[in-house]
């Protein structure tokens, strides 16, 4: 009976959730076009992206009204849980706030640069820090877990720097997936539903307590990225912008770490890993081809990935759609596994 009301609880808050998303996208997206903050298009992007120069970005924010709505409201049911929801909340907001100044850098200066690489992996860093300090304070332990396994390994002091590294990383990775019309905010979509699930059955099985308040959090979060698809997918109506994409992916970093499963995660965001990898690929090849025989080459025809399939011929909509596709098949296989198998 206890479960069936937490249940209740959780569906409330999503529902909260995505409704104020979806209702507060309006009026944002109606005052990012009356202020002109409107996207800028890298320019050697491909060419079919310079027809999307002057839609409204920054509207990611709504994503963080809508699963802080959802997740505060939950707070009166959860009370001894609340905290480490009010911590990746916290973690989310500050990633948010270095994407907005990203995106407003951009803006002023007409040019798909804002914060220059190296200060926006420091703030990242520095944001990140503070939630592990966080951590460290509810005794959350410096543990790696391996799925299926009774397995957990004591990481000692590593664990808070490559903790770091992952929640820079993982937020990094979601915003270069963030290229194509309703990319990001799908796959979030499905990663944090699965999540949600991956949440609850940690504190079914007593593995970690505070797991029914984080399921209802990255529950929050899901709902809040399938109610501004509504506004994103194609032809956009708004960009969530780094505001969104880095917050959305530095919260689910976040939210793994707690509840032990970021190697389960990773399998999850495969398509985060894979247009990262793409990028982090073209680089190193081209560098090192460039010092071999003075010429770079290139692996892609252009990174992130989603753009070597859009110059291959695929069109903006199939890869999307099969990448929808993708991240729903991972989500459900790696919920249905840790059902299955266990922790």
């Amino acid at each position: 009976m206890l479960v069936s009301y937490h249940i209740y609880i959780l569906v409330a808050a999503m529902l909260l959730a995505f409704l104020v998303t979806f209702l507060t996208a309006i009026p944002v997206i109606a005052f990012l076009r009356a202020k002109k903050l409107g996207q800028t298009i890298r320019e050697d992007g491909p060419d079919r992206h310079l027809g999307k120069a002057g839609t409204p970005t920054m509207g990611g924010v709504v994503i963080l009204f809508g699963a802080a709505a959802g997740t505060i409201a939950s707070w009166y049911f959860f009370p001894r849980q609340f905290w480490f929801s009010v911590l990746v909340l916290a973690l989310m907001t500050a990633v948010a706030g270095i994407g907005a100044i990203d995106d407003w850098g951009k803006i002023k200066r007409g040019r798909g640069d804002g914060l220059k690489a190296r200060q926006k992996l420091a703030l990242q860093f520095l944001a990140a820090g503070l939630f592990l300090l966080g951590l460290w304070w509810l005794d959350v332990p410096p543990t790696l877990h391996i799925p299926f396994t009774d397995i957990s390994l004591n990481l000692g002091w590593w664990f808070w720097p490559l903790a770091a590294l992952f929640i820079a990383f993982m937020s990094n990775a979601v915003n270069l997936t963030d290229g194509l019309d309703g990319l990001a905010a799908g796959s979030t979509t499905a990663a944090a539903f699965a999540m949600a699930g991956l949440a609850w059955l940690v504190h079914e099985q007593e593995i970690m307590p505070m797991g029914h308040a984080m399921a209802t959090f990255l529950a929050c979060l899901g709902a809040a990225c399938l109610a501004f698809l509504w506004y994103n997918q194609h032809p956009a109506k708004v960009f969530m912008g780094d505001t969104g994409s880095l917050a959305i992916g530095a919260a689910l970093a976040g939210a793994a770490l707690i509840i032990k499963q970021e190697i389960l995660f990773l399998a999850i965001g495969l398509i985060f890993l894979i247009e990262t990898g793409s990028v982090m690929l073209q680089v190193a090849y081209f560098q090192l081809t460039k010092r071999l025989t003075g010429e770079g080459k290139r692996i892609f025809r252009m990174t992130p990935f989603h753009h070597h399939l859009e110059l291959g011929g695929w069109k903006e909509t199939q890869i999307v759609t099969r990448a929808w596709l993708l991240a729903v098949i991972l989500a459900a296989a790696a919920y249905w596994l840790y059902r299955r198998y266990g922790g």
